[in-house]
């Protein structure tokens, strides 16, 4: 049966991190404004990333400390709610996760746990919305501690999820071996492969793999794909999804008909 996440057909465009326009001043990712912009642009699925603050709140931020987005090399660890709120302020504003799935009921969220402190407290949040939600993570410990977490706090729906880094190996050696047990056996239980394009010298995303994963009844989506040709092929490709930091330009090649 497919997960609800799922539901409409494919191709599915992931606004990466939120959307920032790019005549956009001041906004930062993952910020409010930048989830308000994507929904606005018309982005059904809405890619974000989690960390906890010093005070237990799950906020949607990438990077493990705000040097790079902010100028502040503390840890999200080690910062309270109120103190981002203040820091997010001129940036497009902080949100956290409870706000990004109360505030916006009609979006689905792709949801990468960044810090192990986060999966209990990210899958408890996301109970009540499991229908609309995919929890992702590079670990997939982090990964199945957030679907737990969420199965004890649930309503009988568990969220969908894309596989870790270890399960993405596990199903590119079986491809490689030609060995579709191998597949069907890593991708037990995983809804969605969301991988890159190549990984330095290696390509990652190749028909076999795709063949292989729809066999399995799982989508293939890849990030993060910002040139319209890029997207183009690869939706000739056969993949199911695009992640991107231009979600105007992709649902653009969608309605286009690429």
């Amino acid at each position: 049966m497919t997960h609800p996440w799922f539901a409409g057909r494919a191709p599915r465009i992931l606004a990466h991190r939120g959307f920032v326009p790019p005549d956009a001043e001041g906004i930062v990712e993952n910020s409010f404004a930048a989830i308000a912009a994507a929904h606005a642009a018309g982005a059904g699925y809405i890619e974000s990333d989690c960390h906890l603050t010093a005070d237990g709140h799950v906020v949607l931020l990438h990077d493990a400390d705000l040097s790079r987005t902010l100028g502040d090399p503390r840890p999200v660890a080690e910062v309270t709610l109120a103190e981002l709120e203040r820091l997010m302020g001129d940036s497009g504003g902080l949100i956290t996760l409870r706000q990004a799935l109360e505030g916006f009921p009609d979006v689905r969220f792709n949801l990468d746990v960044k810090a192990e402190a986060a999966a209990v407290p990210v899958g408890r949040t996301v109970a009540p919305h499991a229908e609309r939600v995919l929890l992702a993570s590079f670990s997939d410990a982090r990964r199945r501690a957030a679907l737990e977490a969420a199965d004890r706090f649930g309503r009988g729906i568990r969220p969908a999820t894309s596989a870790g880094t270890a399960t993405i190996a596990r199903v590119l050696a079986g491809v490689r071996a030609h060995s579709p047990w191998v597949v069907r056996r890593a991708l037990d239980g995983i809804d969605a492969l969301q991988i890159p394009e190549r990984r330095g010298p290696v390509r990652v995303v190749t028909p076999r793999l795709i063949e292989a994963a729809h066999r399995c009844g799982v989508e293939v989506h890849v990030w993060t794909v910002n040139d319209p040709m890029d997207m183009a092929r690869l939706l000739d490709l056969g993949v199911d999804g695009l992640v991107t930091d231009r979600v105007d330009l992709a649902l653009r090649r969608v309605a286009e008909g690429r």
